[in-house]
């Protein structure tokens, strides 16, 4: 992964889950991090990990759906590392009701995590990758940007939402050799799930290393490469 050696990465949702286990994977590789996220005190322990594993790393520690602090974050991670190569936009949860059942408040709230923070962070990063003609946003979704469920029309719509939002800006910054891609993941032992990481009822299911490994392969192609798409499953889940 000589690639990636110095680039700096910017992840979203990094206190725990895949972005945590994502910023442990990359900070073996001698990379710059910006993690983000809501909690501090998770956010410093990851920082320590990676500073032991020996990369360089910065945290900010806030809301992905307020405009200001993400704009200052970036402005922030620019003038610390130079850079920015690449955006892991990774954030989000979901609200499992029926249609019906749905408040205004929790679709707002699941949209503006899932869509909008995706949307702003993605906005921020823009104009320096442009400058740099190189650069490459991942987003993490789900397979169900690509189907739905019964129970799962918010988390749904606002995950096919930030797809369409992704393949719009491929279009937009590919002329600037800019990547954009899409990881759909199935299910994946994390603290998204109403059980508990590392439940008995997750055996089968992807782990968040499967989900950092992937996604380091996507950042680590060539930069006459790209990797559009990505679709992954445990086995077990048919799809």
């Amino acid at each position: 992964m000589e690639i990636l050696k110095g680039k700096t990465f910017v992840i979203t949702g990094a206190s725990k889950g895949i972005g945590r286990a994502l910023a442990e994977t990359l900070s073996l590789l001698n990379t710059n991090l910006v993690l983000i996220a809501r909690s501090e005190s998770a956010l410093v322990l990851v920082q320590q990990i990676a500073i032991a594993n020996g990369s360089k790393c910065v945290i900010f520690c806030g809301d992905i759906t307020n405009e200001h602090f993400v704009n200052e974050s970036i402005k922030q991670a620019q003038l610390q590392f130079g850079q920015i190569n690449v955006l892991i936009n990774n954030a989000g949860f979901g609200i499992f009701k029926e249609a019906e059942e749905i408040s205004g408040a929790e679709w707002d709230d699941v949209f503006a995590t899932n869509t909008k923070g995706t949307f702003l962070l993605s906005k921020a990063v823009i104009p320096f990758m442009k400058a740099q003609q190189a650069g490459h946003i991942i987003n993490v979704a789900s397979d169900v940007a690509k189907r739905v469920f019964s129970g799962g029309s918010l988390y749904c719509a606002s995950k096919y939402a930030q797809d369409a939002f992704s393949m719009a800006i491929r279009k937009e910054l590919r002329p600037f050799k800019v990547k954009v891609s899409v990881v759909y993941s199935g299910l994946v032992d994390s603290s998204f799930h109403a059980e508990p990481q590392g439940d008995k009822t997750h055996d089968q299911w992807l782990k968040n290393e499967d989900m950092a490994n992937a996604i380091v392969y996507i950042a680590a192609q060539p930069p006459h490469v790209v990797i559009d798409e990505l679709m992954i499953h445990p086995t077990f889940q048919d799809y």
